[in-house]
């Protein structure tokens, strides 16, 4: 559950400021992507876990309305996930996650195999333990699913799921951070080494796509005036596994995603912001290069 506070500007250590509003709201990467990728069009199963509480009944209440499969979502003893956020007037965010029932997603359960080689995509998160996305990633692997990997909360990535990793989307500071690389195109090279295709998030500037042996593929963001930037990456990556996976060229899917994010950024809130289906066609058919 995403613990929002809305601040003309964000505190700095020691500092205390007033805020102007507060909002509870459902959120988490997993869930998030989930529901981006379903407004997209995307049938979608979620696997994961909720606390006992009342925050677990509302994440749960809040995929399902979704049209999303939580089949795969158990609840277990204790509290559900949670991020407190502050969210600026510039539409900038900080965010500190505390894991909650997350932190027992640390292995595949009876059924989630089958769910995931049923699948066309796999979306991979690393607000789960390594142990249980790593799981996932070889279970993907060995069913030749497309494993798509968003390397957020930043930290190092295991050899073996980079090796079951078909796509990574960091944003440019994951991507510095997983590279020492500020600078995005020698970033997307050094990723490039580790993983067969590679999009590197750029915020307004849109993203910046690789693939081994392929020149690099800068594709910008339509221009809009952001409110509230939480979850633009999750809404980015939602739409552009359903976009691969419905067999659209590169360059349009990036689009098509980059359109997405371009809707979320200008609603207040995480999955609540996300775009419908029509609504990205719209906004990608206007500003297609």
């Amino acid at each position: 559950m995403d613990l929002v506070a809305y601040v003309p500007k964000a505190p700095r250590l020691g500092e205390t400021v007033t805020g102007r509003e507060f909002r509870t709201v459902p959120g988490g990467k997993g869930a998030n992507q989930a529901v981006a990728a379903a407004r997209s069009g995307g049938a979608v199963t979620m696997i994961g876990a909720v606390g006992a509480d009342g925050f677990g009944v509302r994440l749960r209440a809040t995929l399902t309305e979704a049209g999303i499969d939580t089949a795969g979502l158990r609840t277990v003893e204790g509290a559900s996930g949670t991020a407190h956020i502050t969210v600026d007037d510039e539409g900038g965010n900080a965010i500190v996650v505390i894991p909650g029932a997350n932190g027992t997603v640390t292995r595949l359960e009876p059924g989630d195999e089958e769910r995931i080689a049923a699948a066309g995509t796999l979306l991979l998160q690393l607000e789960l333990p390594m142990a249980g996305v790593l799981a996932g990633a070889c279970a993907a692997r060995a069913h030749g699913v497309r494993t798509v990997l968003t390397p957020a909360p930043a930290q190092p990535l295991p050899a073996e799921l980079l090796a079951a990793t078909d796509l990574l989307v960091p944003n440019e500071h994951e991507a510095a951070a997983l590279t020492g690389l500020t600078d995005p195109r020698q970033a997307l090279a050094a990723l490039l080494h580790e993983v067969p295709e590679a999009v590197i998030t750029l915020g307004a500037a849109g993203c910046l796509y690789g693939a081994r042996g392929a020149e690099p593929l800068a594709v910008p963001a339509p221009r809009v005036r952001a409110v509230d930037t939480t979850a633009a990456g999750d809404t980015f990556v939602g739409a552009l596994a359903v976009a691969l996976g419905e067999g659209r060229p590169v360059p349009e899917a990036l689009g098509w995603a980059c359109a997405a994010a371009a809707l979320s950024v200008q609603r207040p809130g995480a999955s609540a912001s996300m775009p419908l289906r029509d609504e990205i066609a719209a906004l990608a058919a206007e500003h297609r290069p």
